[in-house]
């Protein structure tokens, strides 16, 4: 599959930065031109950081207006800003990016940059990323499966995450607890053998216990295996 759409008109001052991206130390760090032409449907654009930041998405269909944001997946180490995209169908789609300072308290996160994507093939299978919650945007990184459902492989499934001031990880499925080893510092890793819940409809969390009390597990993702 293939696009050769025309590019859509924009309103003036949309595309690029907005107000607050300097303000908050952001800069552009693979792509100095918000409108992009992606060649591949599995696509990665990067920012710079100069503090802790919080930093949201959505990623939006020109054509429709079609929301397809659990497409992209957003995450933060050592000051970059990392934003994997897997385009579902070729086209042209409005990415809007949206930031504040990790020590904000606020849940309305500004528009900071709007980049303008034009996918020309998309030959690669896309699924959606994982559901993120608000404790996994305070510093964690996913190393490994940024893809769970039921198009993926689902045996010996192999997790590596960086979860700061975490004391447990576990994955956990229709009450099946599978802990995760610490390997030094704030990674954990370990498997799994989900292919028991192909076609069951379940939802995968990836958890994480942070205090004394050793029974309060935080939800850090979703996975859903239809």
């Amino acid at each position: 599959m293939s696009s050769s759409e025309a590019q859509p008109e924009m309103p003036e001052g949309y595309l690029g930065p907005q107000e607050r991206f300097n303000e908050l130390g952001l800069s552009v760090l693979s792509h100095t031109d918000p409108v992009v032409t992606a060649r591949d449907n599995h696509f990665e654009i990067k920012l710079k950081s100069r503090g802790p930041i919080k930093v949201t998405h959505q990623l939006q269909s020109c054509k429709d207006e079609k929301d397809y944001s659990e497409f992209v997946f957003t995450q933060i180490k050592d000051g970059v800003v990392q934003f994997l995209i897997h385009f579902p169908l070729p086209g042209w789609y409005k990415l809007q990016v949206y930031a504040l300072p990790l020590s904000d308290p606020s849940k309305s996160l500004p528009n900071v940059y709007n980049y303008l994507l034009h996918c020309t093939k998309a030959l690669n299978p896309a699924f959606p990323f994982p559901k993120q919650y608000v404790q996994w945007k305070d510093g964690c990184y996913l190393y490994e499966p940024l893809n769970l459902c039921e198009s993926t492989r689902l045996t010996h499934v192999k997790w590596r995450v960086l979860v700061p001031h975490a004391k447990q990880v576990a994955v956990v499925v229709d009450e099946e607890w599978n802990h995760l080893e610490n390997k030094g510092g704030p990674i954990f890793e370990g498997s799994c053998n989900l292919n028991q819940y192909r076609g069951k409809d379940k939802k995968v969390t990836l958890n994480a216990n942070f205090g004394d009390d050793e029974s309060k597990y935080s939800t850090l993702l979703e996975y859903h295996i239809k």
